[in-house]
């Protein structure tokens, strides 16, 4: 059965997501009747804008599930000569724990099932943070992402886990099997012909939405048998 949140807003809205003493920029969009929320991890250099995440955040919508896109870093943090913070996984991870908690709070008990989505070096901090959350993350979903930078958290990750990769992203494409081996829990590696790392080629994207959504109506939203 699907459950109404509260302060539904099919059309979305601007949010401050609480993680530690930081209020960090976001926007939330919760359909009616949402069954899940979908919680997105950007890669490095981008943000809560991501043209592509919106463009999967609304055909998730379109299934019935509420997503929050919210930055991870400050603009002071995104411009640290050499850009430690935007590959600093324990940190990045550990906001993505901090926003999910916020999200707990914010929409209430009521809100049963909880997916991440992440994208690049985004995708690492979703892994890292589906082990140590556990049980409360039902599905992982890693768009061109680098699941290799999770490290020893990959054996840890019981979420399912789709990943899904270009098939002319060679380099990232091989780490992504590689990771995949690391991973005890149930996974699959979904190979988008044709597709570079930024899904840029006609339809490729179409084809990651799809994949997407597929796979959390699958672990999040299906009813029990």
């Amino acid at each position: 059965m699907k459950m109404v949140l509260p302060s539904s807003d099919p059309h979305g809205r601007d949010v401050d997501v609480m993680v530690g003493s930081w209020r960090l920029p976001g926007f939330l969009t919760v359909p009616s009747e949402a069954s899940a929320l979908v919680v997105f991890a950007h890669g490095s250099g981008s943000s809560r804008f991501s043209g592509r995440n919106r463009q999967v955040a609304q055909t998730l919508n379109h299934a019935g599930m509420a997503t929050l896109l919210f930055d991870l870093l400050q603009p002071e943090e995104e411009s640290v000569r050499g850009r430690a913070p935007v590959f600093d996984i324990e940190l990045l991870a550990n906001r993505l724990i901090d926003a999910v908690e916020w999200a707990d709070e914010t929409l209430g008990n009521e809100l049963t099932s909880i997916g991440l989505f992440g994208a690049s070096t985004g995708a690492a901090a979703a892994l890292v943070a589906a082990a140590e959350l556990g049980d409360r993350i039902g599905a992982v979903v890693s768009r061109g992402g680098r699941p290799d930078l999770a490290g020893a958290a990959l054996a840890r990750v019981t979420a399912p886990t789709l990943l899904i990769v270009g098939g002319d992203d060679h380099d990232v494409l091989e780490l992504n099997k590689q990771a995949r081996a690391r991973m005890k829990c149930l996974s699959a590696l979904q190979i988008v012909p044709g597709a570079t790392h930024l899904f840029e080629e006609p339809g490729t994207l179409q084809q990651v939405m799809t994949l997407a959504r597929d796979w959390f109506e699958t672990y999040l939203t299906a009813s029990p048998m």
